[in-house]
Protein backbone atom coordinates (compact mmCIF):
# COMPACT_ATOMS: atom_id res chain seq x y z
CA UNK A 1 0.00 0.00 0.00
CA UNK A 2 3.33 2.41 0.45
CA UNK A 3 3.27 2.51 -3.19
CA UNK A 4 0.01 3.90 -3.94
CA UNK A 5 1.04 7.12 -1.16
CA UNK A 6 2.73 8.38 -4.54
CA UNK A 7 -0.70 9.62 -6.06
CA UNK A 8 -1.81 11.28 -3.06
CA UNK A 9 -1.20 14.90 -4.96
CA UNK A 10 -3.68 13.72 -7.43
CA UNK A 11 -6.36 13.71 -4.92
CA UNK A 12 -5.30 16.92 -3.45
CA UNK A 13 -5.45 18.60 -6.89
CA UNK A 14 -9.09 17.15 -6.83
CA UNK A 15 -9.78 17.44 -3.50
CA UNK A 16 -13.28 19.21 -4.22
CA UNK A 17 -14.64 16.48 -5.94
CA UNK A 18 -13.17 14.09 -3.72
CA UNK A 19 -14.74 15.81 -0.86
CA UNK A 20 -17.87 16.10 -3.03
CA UNK A 21 -18.17 12.61 -3.67
CA UNK A 22 -17.78 11.75 -0.15
CA UNK A 23 -20.53 14.24 0.97
CA UNK A 24 -22.77 12.34 -1.43
CA UNK A 25 -21.49 9.06 -0.38
CA UNK A 26 -23.12 9.66 3.13
CA UNK A 27 -25.94 11.55 2.14
CA UNK A 28 -27.15 8.46 -0.13
CA UNK A 29 -26.44 6.09 2.86
CA UNK A 30 -28.50 8.17 5.56
CA UNK A 31 -31.42 7.52 3.05
CA UNK A 32 -30.60 4.15 2.72
CA UNK A 33 -30.58 3.15 6.70
CA UNK A 34 -34.35 5.05 6.68
CA UNK A 35 -35.79 2.63 4.33
CA UNK A 36 -35.41 -0.37 6.54
CA UNK A 37 -36.28 1.99 9.71
CA UNK A 38 -39.71 2.62 7.66
CA UNK A 39 -40.44 -0.97 7.08
CA UNK A 40 -39.70 -1.68 10.90
CA UNK A 41 -42.70 0.83 10.88
CA UNK A 42 -45.50 -0.09 8.94
CA UNK A 43 -44.98 -3.80 10.40
CA UNK A 44 -45.28 -2.61 13.53
CA UNK A 45 -48.32 -0.37 12.95
CA UNK A 46 -49.90 -2.83 11.14
CA UNK A 47 -49.15 -5.60 13.72
CA UNK A 48 -51.10 -3.06 16.06
CA UNK A 49 -54.22 -2.47 14.55
CA UNK A 50 -54.27 -6.42 13.50
CA UNK A 51 -53.39 -7.76 16.65
CA UNK A 52 -56.31 -6.39 18.70
CA UNK A 53 -59.03 -5.64 16.39
CA UNK A 54 -61.73 -3.08 17.97
CA UNK A 55 -65.56 -4.34 18.26
CA UNK A 56 -66.88 -2.87 14.97
CA UNK A 57 -70.65 -1.63 15.08
CA UNK A 58 -71.13 -2.88 11.51
CA UNK A 59 -69.35 -3.60 8.10
CA UNK A 60 -69.03 0.04 7.25
CA UNK A 61 -67.16 0.56 10.24
CA UNK A 62 -64.61 -2.54 9.89
CA UNK A 63 -64.84 -1.20 5.71
CA UNK A 64 -63.35 1.84 7.15
CA UNK A 65 -61.15 0.34 9.71
CA UNK A 66 -59.10 -1.95 6.75
CA UNK A 67 -58.79 0.91 4.47
CA UNK A 68 -56.93 3.04 7.31
CA UNK A 69 -54.82 0.26 8.04
CA UNK A 70 -54.03 -0.37 4.22
CA UNK A 71 -53.97 3.69 3.83
CA UNK A 72 -50.82 3.38 6.61
CA UNK A 73 -49.02 0.90 4.62
CA UNK A 74 -49.59 2.71 1.25
CA UNK A 75 -48.25 5.62 3.25
CA UNK A 76 -44.89 4.32 4.63
CA UNK A 77 -44.61 2.57 1.08
CA UNK A 78 -44.73 5.95 -0.24
CA UNK A 79 -41.90 7.42 1.87
CA UNK A 80 -39.95 4.08 1.18
CA UNK A 81 -40.01 5.16 -2.36
CA UNK A 82 -39.00 8.59 -2.12
CA UNK A 83 -36.02 7.59 0.29
CA UNK A 84 -34.90 5.07 -2.30
CA UNK A 85 -35.16 7.40 -5.12
CA UNK A 86 -33.10 10.51 -3.49
CA UNK A 87 -30.39 7.81 -2.40
CA UNK A 88 -30.34 6.76 -6.01
CA UNK A 89 -30.05 10.60 -7.17
CA UNK A 90 -27.29 11.04 -4.44
CA UNK A 91 -25.94 7.68 -5.67
CA UNK A 92 -25.74 8.99 -9.59
CA UNK A 93 -23.98 12.15 -7.87
CA UNK A 94 -21.44 9.88 -6.31
CA UNK A 95 -20.16 8.12 -9.16
CA UNK A 96 -20.65 11.37 -11.35
CA UNK A 97 -17.76 13.07 -8.77
CA UNK A 98 -15.61 9.66 -7.77
CA UNK A 99 -15.63 7.54 -11.08
CA UNK A 100 -15.10 11.28 -12.98
CA UNK A 101 -12.30 12.66 -10.68
CA UNK A 102 -10.62 8.58 -11.78
CA UNK A 103 -10.67 9.34 -15.72
CA UNK A 104 -9.40 12.59 -14.93
CA UNK A 105 -6.32 11.49 -12.53
CA UNK A 106 -5.68 8.50 -15.19
CA UNK A 107 -5.60 11.13 -17.94
CA UNK A 108 -2.86 13.19 -15.45
CA UNK A 109 -1.14 10.05 -14.69
CA UNK A 110 -0.89 9.22 -18.31
CA UNK A 111 0.42 12.94 -19.12
CA UNK A 112 3.10 12.53 -15.94
CA UNK A 113 4.87 9.21 -17.30
CA UNK A 114 4.87 9.85 -20.78
CA UNK A 115 6.75 13.37 -19.77
CA UNK A 116 8.86 11.85 -17.46
CA UNK A 117 9.64 8.97 -20.23
CA UNK A 118 11.10 12.25 -22.64
CA UNK A 119 13.07 13.12 -19.88
CA UNK A 120 14.93 9.68 -19.20
CA UNK A 121 18.45 9.30 -21.28
CA UNK A 122 19.41 7.03 -23.95
CA UNK A 123 20.88 4.95 -21.31
CA UNK A 124 17.53 4.28 -19.72
CA UNK A 125 16.32 3.15 -23.28
CA UNK A 126 19.05 1.15 -23.85
CA UNK A 127 18.00 -0.78 -20.43
CA UNK A 128 14.09 -1.43 -21.15
CA UNK A 129 11.69 -3.03 -23.61
CA UNK A 130 9.51 -0.55 -25.20
CA UNK A 131 6.92 -3.50 -24.86
CA UNK A 132 7.17 -3.12 -21.03
CA UNK A 133 7.22 0.58 -20.89
CA UNK A 134 3.79 0.64 -23.32
CA UNK A 135 2.29 -1.71 -20.70
CA UNK A 136 3.26 -0.07 -17.54
CA UNK A 137 1.48 3.20 -19.55
CA UNK A 138 -1.15 1.23 -20.40
CA UNK A 139 -2.09 -1.49 -18.46
CA UNK A 140 -0.39 -0.32 -15.11
CA UNK A 141 -2.25 2.75 -15.30
CA UNK A 142 -5.82 1.61 -15.99
CA UNK A 143 -5.17 -0.89 -12.76
CA UNK A 144 -4.68 2.43 -10.68
CA UNK A 145 -7.53 3.81 -11.91
CA UNK A 146 -9.68 0.78 -10.89
CA UNK A 147 -8.46 1.95 -7.49
CA UNK A 148 -8.50 5.81 -7.76
CA UNK A 149 -12.12 5.35 -8.49
CA UNK A 150 -14.92 2.22 -8.33
CA UNK A 151 -11.84 0.83 -5.54
CA UNK A 152 -12.05 4.19 -3.14
CA UNK A 153 -16.11 5.05 -4.31
CA UNK A 154 -16.92 1.44 -2.49
CA UNK A 155 -14.08 1.96 0.44
CA UNK A 156 -15.98 4.75 1.26
CA UNK A 157 -19.49 3.23 0.97
CA UNK A 158 -18.63 0.48 2.60
CA UNK A 159 -17.26 2.37 5.80
CA UNK A 160 -20.39 4.75 5.65
CA UNK A 161 -22.73 1.95 5.47
CA UNK A 162 -21.46 -0.19 8.03
CA UNK A 163 -21.48 2.85 10.19
CA UNK A 164 -24.91 4.14 9.73
CA UNK A 165 -26.03 0.00 9.56
CA UNK A 166 -24.13 -1.05 12.68
CA UNK A 167 -25.46 2.17 14.42
CA UNK A 168 -29.06 1.46 13.75
CA UNK A 169 -29.52 -1.92 14.64
CA UNK A 170 -27.27 -1.24 17.29
CA UNK A 171 -29.73 1.20 18.83
CA UNK A 172 -32.38 -1.75 18.64
CA UNK A 173 -30.86 -4.65 19.86
CA UNK A 174 -26.79 -5.15 21.28
CA UNK A 175 -26.83 -8.87 22.06
CA UNK A 176 -28.83 -9.53 18.94
CA UNK A 177 -26.38 -7.52 16.39
CA UNK A 178 -23.09 -8.78 18.31
CA UNK A 179 -25.02 -12.28 17.10
CA UNK A 180 -25.62 -11.26 13.54
CA UNK A 181 -22.21 -9.54 13.23
CA UNK A 182 -20.60 -12.18 14.49
CA UNK A 183 -19.41 -14.07 11.20
CA UNK A 184 -17.52 -10.51 9.96
CA UNK A 185 -14.20 -11.12 11.48
CA UNK A 186 -13.93 -14.48 10.14
CA UNK A 187 -14.12 -12.91 6.85
CA UNK A 188 -11.39 -9.62 8.11
CA UNK A 189 -9.01 -12.26 9.02
CA UNK A 190 -9.44 -14.31 5.50
CA UNK A 191 -8.95 -11.24 3.42
CA UNK A 192 -5.82 -10.53 5.30
CA UNK A 193 -4.32 -13.51 4.44
CA UNK A 194 -6.10 -13.97 1.40
CA UNK A 195 -5.01 -10.57 0.22
CA UNK A 196 -1.06 -11.10 0.36
CA UNK A 197 -1.43 -14.13 -1.87
CA UNK A 198 -3.41 -11.98 -4.92
CA UNK A 199 -0.61 -8.96 -4.68
CA UNK A 200 2.37 -11.09 -5.29
CA UNK A 201 0.15 -13.33 -7.86
CA UNK A 202 -1.08 -9.94 -9.47
CA UNK A 203 2.63 -8.79 -9.49
CA UNK A 204 3.86 -11.66 -11.32
CA UNK A 205 1.17 -11.61 -13.46
CA UNK A 206 1.70 -7.77 -14.48
CA UNK A 207 5.06 -9.10 -15.20
CA UNK A 208 4.54 -11.48 -17.71
CA UNK A 209 2.05 -9.46 -19.78
CA UNK A 210 5.29 -6.77 -20.18
CA UNK A 211 6.88 -9.92 -21.22
CA UNK A 212 3.92 -10.44 -24.36
CA UNK A 213 3.93 -6.76 -24.98
CA UNK A 214 7.42 -6.83 -25.79
CA UNK A 215 7.60 -9.74 -27.76
CA UNK A 216 4.88 -8.81 -29.63
CA UNK A 217 5.94 -5.46 -29.99
CA UNK A 218 9.23 -6.80 -30.92
CA UNK A 219 8.17 -9.51 -33.51
CA UNK A 220 5.45 -6.94 -35.55
CA UNK A 221 8.52 -4.46 -35.71
CA UNK A 222 10.93 -6.82 -37.23
CA UNK A 223 8.51 -8.32 -39.34
CA UNK A 224 10.16 -8.10 -42.52
CA UNK A 225 13.37 -10.04 -40.98
CA UNK A 226 10.71 -12.80 -39.62
CA UNK A 227 9.38 -13.54 -42.92
CA UNK A 228 12.83 -13.48 -44.81
CA UNK A 229 14.22 -15.88 -42.11
CA UNK A 230 10.60 -17.95 -42.35
CA UNK A 231 10.99 -18.28 -38.57
CA UNK A 232 7.33 -17.28 -37.98
CA UNK A 233 6.48 -20.66 -36.82
CA UNK A 234 9.21 -19.95 -33.99
CA UNK A 235 8.67 -16.93 -32.84
CA UNK A 236 4.83 -18.40 -32.66
CA UNK A 237 5.95 -20.90 -30.24
CA UNK A 238 7.64 -18.27 -28.36
CA UNK A 239 4.13 -16.77 -27.69
CA UNK A 240 2.12 -19.67 -26.77
CA UNK A 241 4.62 -20.48 -24.73
CA UNK A 242 4.76 -16.86 -23.04
CA UNK A 243 0.47 -16.86 -23.38
CA UNK A 244 0.87 -20.30 -21.37
CA UNK A 245 2.50 -18.90 -18.87
CA UNK A 246 0.38 -15.88 -18.49
CA UNK A 247 -2.91 -18.07 -18.30
CA UNK A 248 -1.49 -20.62 -15.79
CA UNK A 249 -0.74 -17.74 -13.44
CA UNK A 250 -3.88 -16.36 -14.06
CA UNK A 251 -6.17 -18.95 -13.60
CA UNK A 252 -4.20 -19.69 -10.20
CA UNK A 253 -5.52 -15.85 -9.28
CA UNK A 254 -8.87 -16.66 -11.04
CA UNK A 255 -9.12 -19.82 -8.12
CA UNK A 256 -8.04 -17.64 -5.60
CA UNK A 257 -10.81 -15.46 -6.67
CA UNK A 258 -13.37 -17.87 -7.16
CA UNK A 259 -13.12 -19.79 -3.59
CA UNK A 260 -13.25 -16.23 -1.85
CA UNK A 261 -16.59 -14.49 -3.14
CA UNK A 262 -18.56 -17.74 -1.98
CA UNK A 263 -16.93 -18.40 1.51
CA UNK A 264 -18.20 -14.61 1.94
CA UNK A 265 -21.74 -15.27 0.41
CA UNK A 266 -21.77 -18.23 3.21
CA UNK A 267 -21.08 -16.10 6.33
CA UNK A 268 -23.17 -13.59 5.12
CA UNK A 269 -25.83 -16.19 4.49
CA UNK A 270 -25.28 -17.03 7.73
CA UNK A 271 -25.51 -13.95 9.65
CA UNK A 272 -29.46 -13.79 7.96
CA UNK A 273 -30.18 -16.96 9.28
CA UNK A 274 -28.97 -15.54 12.88
CA UNK A 275 -31.59 -12.94 12.53
CA UNK A 276 -34.46 -14.58 11.50
CA UNK A 277 -33.66 -17.50 14.33
CA UNK A 278 -32.93 -14.98 16.99
CA UNK A 279 -35.86 -12.60 16.00
CA UNK A 280 -38.03 -15.85 15.24
CA UNK A 281 -36.91 -16.22 19.21
CA UNK A 282 -37.14 -12.61 20.55
CA UNK A 283 -41.01 -12.44 18.92
CA UNK A 284 -42.23 -15.78 20.74
CA UNK A 285 -40.52 -13.91 24.08
CA UNK A 286 -42.47 -10.71 23.78
CA UNK A 287 -38.71 -8.77 23.68
CA UNK A 288 -38.95 -8.65 19.61
CA UNK A 289 -41.19 -7.26 16.83
CA UNK A 290 -41.97 -8.32 13.36
CA UNK A 291 -41.02 -5.45 12.24
CA UNK A 292 -37.51 -6.03 14.32
CA UNK A 293 -36.95 -9.26 11.88
CA UNK A 294 -37.82 -7.06 8.74
CA UNK A 295 -35.47 -4.33 9.71
CA UNK A 296 -32.65 -6.78 10.81
CA UNK A 297 -33.35 -8.83 7.47
CA UNK A 298 -32.62 -5.72 5.55
CA UNK A 299 -29.46 -4.20 7.50
CA UNK A 300 -28.04 -7.76 6.95
CA UNK A 301 -29.11 -7.32 3.35
CA UNK A 302 -27.44 -3.78 3.26
CA UNK A 303 -24.63 -5.21 4.25
CA UNK A 304 -24.28 -7.98 1.99
CA UNK A 305 -23.19 -6.37 -0.95
CA UNK A 306 -20.20 -4.17 0.64
CA UNK A 307 -18.89 -7.53 2.35
CA UNK A 308 -18.94 -9.12 -0.97
CA UNK A 309 -17.22 -6.52 -2.82
CA UNK A 310 -15.09 -6.34 -0.17
CA UNK A 311 -13.12 -9.12 -1.81
CA UNK A 312 -13.10 -7.68 -5.06
CA UNK A 313 -12.23 -4.48 -3.58
CA UNK A 314 -8.91 -5.66 -1.43
CA UNK A 315 -8.29 -7.44 -5.17
CA UNK A 316 -8.47 -3.89 -7.01
CA UNK A 317 -6.50 -2.28 -4.37
CA UNK A 318 -3.81 -5.03 -4.05
CA UNK A 319 -3.61 -4.90 -8.14
CA UNK A 320 -3.41 -1.25 -7.82
CA UNK A 321 -0.31 -1.77 -5.25
CA UNK A 322 1.61 -3.96 -7.61
CA UNK A 323 0.85 -1.84 -10.56
CA UNK A 324 1.78 1.31 -8.96
CA UNK A 325 5.30 -0.23 -7.67
CA UNK A 326 6.10 -1.03 -10.69
CA UNK A 327 5.18 2.21 -12.50
CA UNK A 328 7.20 3.31 -9.81
CA UNK A 329 10.06 2.25 -10.86
CA UNK A 330 10.63 4.03 -14.03
CA UNK A 331 9.21 6.92 -12.08
CA UNK A 332 11.94 7.10 -9.73
CA UNK A 333 14.81 7.02 -12.21
CA UNK A 334 16.05 10.56 -12.50
CA UNK A 335 16.75 12.50 -16.04
CA UNK A 336 20.84 12.54 -16.53
CA UNK A 337 20.70 15.21 -18.81
CA UNK A 338 18.68 18.07 -17.80
CA UNK A 339 17.93 21.72 -18.88
CA UNK A 340 20.45 24.17 -16.08
CA UNK A 341 19.58 27.14 -17.49
CA UNK A 342 16.20 29.16 -19.26
CA UNK A 343 18.56 31.72 -20.59
CA UNK A 344 18.16 31.82 -24.43
CA UNK A 345 21.28 30.89 -26.34
CA UNK A 346 21.79 31.42 -29.92
CA UNK A 347 24.76 29.66 -31.86
CA UNK A 348 27.22 32.14 -33.35
CA UNK A 349 31.47 31.17 -33.03
CA UNK A 350 32.62 28.06 -32.36
CA UNK A 351 31.94 24.15 -31.19
CA UNK A 352 35.47 23.28 -29.23
CA UNK A 353 36.20 19.65 -28.03
CA UNK A 354 38.58 19.46 -24.99
CA UNK A 355 40.27 15.96 -24.39
CA UNK A 356 37.11 14.44 -24.53
CA UNK A 357 36.54 10.52 -23.52
CA UNK A 358 33.28 8.47 -23.55
CA UNK A 359 32.83 4.86 -22.49
CA UNK A 360 29.42 2.95 -22.17
CA UNK A 361 28.01 1.65 -19.24
CA UNK A 362 28.36 -2.02 -20.52
CA UNK A 363 32.16 -2.07 -22.45
CA UNK A 364 35.12 -2.00 -20.44
CA UNK A 365 37.00 0.62 -22.81
CA UNK A 366 35.93 4.35 -24.30
CA UNK A 367 34.11 4.33 -27.43
CA UNK A 368 35.83 7.90 -27.88
CA UNK A 369 39.11 8.79 -25.79
CA UNK A 370 41.29 12.11 -26.02
CA UNK A 371 39.07 14.01 -28.83
CA UNK A 372 39.87 17.55 -29.24
CA UNK A 373 39.48 19.95 -32.06
CA UNK A 374 37.87 23.02 -32.89
CA UNK A 375 34.75 23.97 -35.40
CA UNK A 376 34.11 27.48 -36.22
CA UNK A 377 30.83 28.75 -36.98
CA UNK A 378 30.10 28.58 -40.85
CA UNK A 379 32.78 25.53 -41.41
CA UNK A 380 32.27 21.89 -42.55
CA UNK A 381 33.75 19.07 -39.93
CA UNK A 382 34.00 15.42 -42.00
CA UNK A 383 34.46 12.24 -39.45
CA UNK A 384 34.90 9.23 -41.31
CA UNK A 385 36.35 5.75 -39.68
CA UNK A 386 35.53 2.48 -39.62
CA UNK A 387 32.18 0.20 -37.89
CA UNK A 388 33.04 1.02 -34.43
CA UNK A 389 35.18 3.66 -34.20
CA UNK A 390 33.20 6.12 -32.39
CA UNK A 391 31.88 8.24 -35.28
CA UNK A 392 28.05 8.29 -33.91
CA UNK A 393 29.15 8.80 -30.49
CA UNK A 394 30.48 12.07 -31.35
CA UNK A 395 27.04 12.67 -33.11
CA UNK A 396 24.75 11.69 -29.73
CA UNK A 397 28.11 13.84 -27.74
CA UNK A 398 27.52 16.64 -30.03
CA UNK A 399 23.05 16.85 -29.19
CA UNK A 400 23.95 16.15 -25.89
CA UNK A 401 22.09 12.69 -25.61
CA UNK A 402 24.81 11.63 -23.70
CA UNK A 403 27.55 13.30 -21.64
CA UNK A 404 31.41 13.03 -21.86
CA UNK A 405 32.81 10.62 -19.20
CA UNK A 406 35.86 13.19 -19.36
CA UNK A 407 36.35 16.35 -21.25
CA UNK A 408 34.51 19.27 -21.80
CA UNK A 409 32.44 19.98 -24.64
CA UNK A 410 32.26 23.81 -25.14
CA UNK A 411 29.64 25.91 -27.40
CA UNK A 412 30.78 29.88 -28.42
CA UNK A 413 33.15 28.81 -25.46
CA UNK A 414 30.40 27.65 -22.62
CA UNK A 415 30.23 23.92 -21.52
CA UNK A 416 27.23 22.29 -23.38
CA UNK A 417 25.49 21.47 -19.99
CA UNK A 418 25.56 25.45 -18.96
CA UNK A 419 23.81 26.26 -21.89
CA UNK A 420 19.72 26.29 -22.57
CA UNK A 421 19.56 22.70 -23.61
CA UNK A 422 16.06 23.15 -25.61
CA UNK A 423 17.74 26.46 -27.71
CA UNK A 424 20.26 24.41 -28.38
CA UNK A 425 18.80 21.86 -29.61
CA UNK A 426 16.30 23.74 -32.06
CA UNK A 427 19.20 25.27 -33.81
CA UNK A 428 20.51 21.85 -34.68
CA UNK A 429 18.99 19.52 -37.91
CA UNK A 430 20.07 16.14 -37.15
CA UNK A 431 19.50 12.80 -39.86
CA UNK A 432 20.06 9.64 -37.48
CA UNK A 433 22.04 6.33 -39.06
CA UNK A 434 19.17 4.75 -38.57
CA UNK A 435 16.43 6.82 -40.12
CA UNK A 436 12.71 6.73 -38.36
CA UNK A 437 9.60 7.70 -39.74
CA UNK A 438 6.25 8.00 -38.38
CA UNK A 439 3.62 6.26 -39.54
CA UNK A 440 2.14 9.50 -40.95
CA UNK A 441 1.61 10.92 -44.37
CA UNK A 442 5.17 12.25 -46.24
CA UNK A 443 4.15 16.11 -45.45
CA UNK A 444 4.20 15.76 -41.63
CA UNK A 445 7.38 13.57 -41.46
CA UNK A 446 9.06 16.34 -43.36
CA UNK A 447 7.22 19.19 -41.47
CA UNK A 448 8.32 17.61 -38.18
CA UNK A 449 9.90 19.61 -35.83
CA UNK A 450 8.82 22.55 -38.43
CA UNK A 451 7.53 25.92 -37.08
CA UNK A 452 5.10 26.20 -39.95
CA UNK A 453 4.09 22.83 -40.73
CA UNK A 454 1.19 23.65 -42.98
CA UNK A 455 3.52 25.86 -45.77
CA UNK A 456 3.17 22.81 -47.99
CA UNK A 457 5.28 25.32 -50.36
CA UNK A 458 8.07 25.25 -47.82
CA UNK A 459 7.47 21.10 -47.28
CA UNK A 460 8.08 20.82 -51.20
CA UNK A 461 11.20 23.49 -51.37
CA UNK A 462 13.12 21.25 -48.89
CA UNK A 463 12.09 17.96 -50.79
CA UNK A 464 13.85 19.29 -54.19
CA UNK A 465 16.54 20.15 -51.90
CA UNK A 466 16.93 16.83 -50.61
CA UNK A 467 16.25 15.32 -54.19
CA UNK A 468 13.15 13.49 -52.92
CA UNK A 469 10.39 15.39 -54.41
CA UNK A 470 10.50 13.62 -57.99
CA UNK A 471 9.73 10.40 -56.12
CA UNK A 472 7.01 11.61 -53.94
CA UNK A 473 5.12 13.24 -56.88
CA UNK A 474 4.86 9.52 -58.46
CA UNK A 475 3.45 8.15 -55.40
CA UNK A 476 -0.71 7.69 -55.77
CA UNK A 477 -1.00 10.50 -53.03
CA UNK A 478 1.56 12.43 -53.43
CA UNK A 479 2.43 14.22 -49.95
CA UNK A 480 -0.41 13.02 -48.41
CA UNK A 481 0.68 9.24 -48.97
CA UNK A 482 0.43 7.56 -45.68
CA UNK A 483 3.82 6.10 -45.15
CA UNK A 484 3.88 2.39 -43.00
CA UNK A 485 5.48 2.13 -39.31
CA UNK A 486 9.24 3.64 -39.63
CA UNK A 487 8.02 4.17 -43.19
CA UNK A 488 8.58 0.65 -43.71
CA UNK A 489 6.40 1.68 -47.61
CA UNK A 490 9.25 3.43 -48.50
CA UNK A 491 12.78 2.34 -49.69
CA UNK A 492 16.11 3.03 -47.64
CA UNK A 493 17.37 5.86 -49.76
CA UNK A 494 13.97 7.61 -49.85
CA UNK A 495 13.93 7.35 -46.15
CA UNK A 496 17.38 8.76 -45.67
CA UNK A 497 15.81 12.16 -47.94
CA UNK A 498 12.84 12.42 -46.73
CA UNK A 499 14.82 12.72 -43.16
CA UNK A 500 17.37 15.05 -44.74
CA UNK A 501 14.51 17.46 -45.58
CA UNK A 502 13.21 16.98 -42.39
CA UNK A 503 16.41 18.18 -40.94
CA UNK A 504 16.79 21.09 -43.38
CA UNK A 505 12.98 22.37 -43.39
CA UNK A 506 14.03 23.60 -39.54
CA UNK A 507 17.16 25.62 -41.04
CA UNK A 508 19.19 24.67 -38.88
CA UNK A 509 22.69 26.26 -37.57
CA UNK A 510 24.30 23.14 -37.04
CA UNK A 511 23.72 20.13 -39.57
CA UNK A 512 25.03 16.80 -38.05
CA UNK A 513 24.76 14.16 -40.78
CA UNK A 514 25.02 10.52 -39.60
CA UNK A 515 26.14 8.15 -42.46
CA UNK A 516 22.72 9.35 -43.90
CA UNK A 517 23.57 8.86 -47.89
CA UNK A 518 24.56 5.47 -47.58
CA UNK A 519 21.31 4.21 -49.37
CA UNK A 520 21.70 6.38 -52.27
CA UNK A 521 23.71 6.49 -55.22
CA UNK A 522 27.14 8.14 -55.46
CA UNK A 523 25.13 10.88 -58.47
CA UNK A 524 21.95 11.27 -56.09
CA UNK A 525 24.64 11.54 -53.31
CA UNK A 526 26.77 14.26 -55.67
CA UNK A 527 23.71 16.11 -56.14
CA UNK A 528 22.15 16.42 -52.52
CA UNK A 529 25.86 18.07 -51.43
CA UNK A 530 25.92 19.94 -54.18
CA UNK A 531 22.51 21.38 -52.47
CA UNK A 532 23.46 21.34 -48.76
CA UNK A 533 26.76 23.15 -50.08
CA UNK A 534 24.05 26.48 -51.22
CA UNK A 535 21.59 25.82 -48.27
CA UNK A 536 24.43 25.98 -45.58
CA UNK A 537 26.34 28.83 -46.23
CA UNK A 538 27.37 30.57 -43.02
CA UNK A 539 25.85 27.62 -41.47
CA UNK A 540 28.05 24.64 -39.30
CA UNK A 541 27.49 21.59 -40.89
CA UNK A 542 28.89 17.71 -39.42
CA UNK A 543 29.05 14.61 -42.08
CA UNK A 544 29.92 11.43 -40.57
CA UNK A 545 30.03 8.85 -43.55
CA UNK A 546 32.26 5.45 -44.15
CA UNK A 547 32.00 6.94 -48.01
CA UNK A 548 34.60 9.58 -48.26
CA UNK A 549 32.92 11.00 -51.31
CA UNK A 550 30.36 12.56 -48.62
CA UNK A 551 33.42 14.57 -46.79
CA UNK A 552 35.88 15.29 -49.97
CA UNK A 553 34.75 18.87 -49.56
CA UNK A 554 34.47 19.74 -46.21
CA UNK A 555 36.94 22.15 -44.74
CA UNK A 556 38.42 19.75 -42.28
CA UNK A 557 38.29 16.13 -41.94
CA UNK A 558 38.91 13.56 -38.90
CA UNK A 559 40.05 10.44 -39.30
CA UNK A 560 38.77 7.89 -36.33
CA UNK A 561 40.34 4.42 -35.26
CA UNK A 562 39.23 2.61 -31.97
CA UNK A 563 37.55 6.01 -30.90
CA UNK A 564 41.03 8.24 -31.14
CA UNK A 565 42.23 11.11 -33.59
CA UNK A 566 44.49 9.47 -36.17
CA UNK A 567 44.51 11.76 -38.68
CA UNK A 568 43.37 15.62 -39.29
CA UNK A 569 43.25 18.02 -42.03
CA UNK A 570 41.40 18.82 -45.41
CA UNK A 571 41.24 16.51 -48.02
CA UNK A 572 44.33 17.34 -49.99
CA UNK A 573 46.44 17.57 -46.82
CA UNK A 574 45.47 13.74 -45.70
CA UNK A 575 46.00 12.57 -49.61
CA UNK A 576 49.47 13.89 -49.45
CA UNK A 577 49.88 12.43 -45.47
CA UNK A 578 49.25 9.22 -47.04
CA UNK A 579 48.14 7.45 -44.55
CA UNK A 580 44.61 5.77 -43.38
CA UNK A 581 42.56 7.98 -45.62
CA UNK A 582 44.90 8.06 -48.49
CA UNK A 583 44.43 4.05 -48.25
CA UNK A 584 40.56 4.01 -48.26
CA UNK A 585 40.64 6.63 -50.89
CA UNK A 586 42.48 4.61 -52.85
CA UNK A 587 40.77 1.38 -52.41
CA UNK A 588 36.84 3.57 -53.14
CA UNK A 589 37.98 5.01 -56.01
CA UNK A 590 38.41 1.86 -57.54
Amino acid sequence: MKSLLTINHYFIRYKWQLISGILFVILSNIFNVAVPYLVRQVFDEVQLKTTFLPNFANNQAQLAYSNSVLNTALWFGALILLASIIRGVFMFFMRQTLIVMSRKIEYDMKHDIFNHYQKLSQRFYRKNYTGDLMNRLSEDVGRVRMYIGPAIMYIVNLVFTFITVIYMMFSVNVEMSLYVLMPLPILSIAIYYISEIINKKSDKIQEKLSDITSLSQETFSGIRVLKSFAVEQSFLRNMETESENYRVKKMSLTLIDSLFNPMMLVLVSLSTLLTIYLGGKGVINGTFSYGNIAEFVIYVNLLTWPVASLGWVTSLVQRAAASQTRINQFLDEKPEITNQTNTPFHFSKTIEWKTVDFRYDEKTFDALSQINFTLKKGHTLGIIGATGSGKSTMAALLLRLIEPTNGKILIDDQPLDAINLDNYRQQIGYVPQDVFLFSDTIANNIAFGSKDKDNRELIIKYAKQAHVHENIIHFKDGYETVIGERGITLSGGQKQRVAIARALIREPEILILDDCLSAVDQETEKQILSELKQVMQDKTAVIISHRLSSVVACDEIIVLEDGRIIERGNHQTLIELNGLYAEIYNKQQH
